[in-house]
């Protein structure tokens, strides 16, 4: 029986490399490139990764009682965000007319007819399963503006009547129908 015995040899094949390694059994010279070792290496490390994801989701896993909760959890976020969206139109308008009647603010009349138009058609939009996702990503859009017009309103003059409360309403809007968008997105 041939043993197996290693040693380097010099190789001028790779300019970048001093040495690989020789292996020899039954006296017939194997060559491995030490960028050999590198690929193996990659290899095993990537299904270590796999491995390693497969149990953090085993760890994951949720007992069917709290997937039901879950479920349910998740359709009422679908559930309330035509709703929102509606409410915050109806808002939007309402403030909109009202600092136009109170100060005759052309700025605050546009910017409320903008948003209501845009939350309505949001609101339509969520109406249909096929468009639900649609209406889900245009009212975070119009809610995540409106919370940014709102947020320089309120650091501009502090006052937490009308900036501060709408701020408040639109960042809530903005993460309910950031999460009804992901849940669609997810069941799609």
């Amino acid at each position: 029986m041939g043993g197996l015995s290693i040693a380097p040899v010099s190789t001028s094949q790779f300019p970048g490399l001093s040495s690989s390694i020789s292996l020899r059994n039954n006296n017939v010279p194997v060559t491995v490139s030490p960028t050999a070792a590198i690929k193996s290496s990659f290899v095993g490390s990537c299904n270590l990764r796999q491995h390693r994801l497969t149990r953090l989701s085993s760890y994951l896993t949720l007992s069917s009682r709290s997937n039901r909760r879950h479920v349910c959890k998740s359709q009422l976020v679908q559930d309330f965000a035509p709703v929102a969206s509606a409410g915050y139109a109806v808002l939007l308008l309402g403030g909109g007319l009202f600092a136009y009647n109170k100060s005759g603010s052309k700025g605050s009349l546009f910017g409320g007819l903008t948003g209501a138009v845009l939350m309505s058609a949001a609101y339509y939009l969520m109406q249909s399963p096929e468009t639900k996702e649609l209406g889900d990503a245009l009212a975070f859009g119009a809610s995540l503006l409106f919370a940014l017009v709102f947020g320089i309103r309120f650091a501009a003059t502090g006052k937490v009547m009308p900036a501060g409360f709408l701020l408040a309403v639109s960042m809530s809007l903005t993460a309910l129908t950031f999460s009804a968008y992901l849940q669609d997105k997810s069941l799609m």
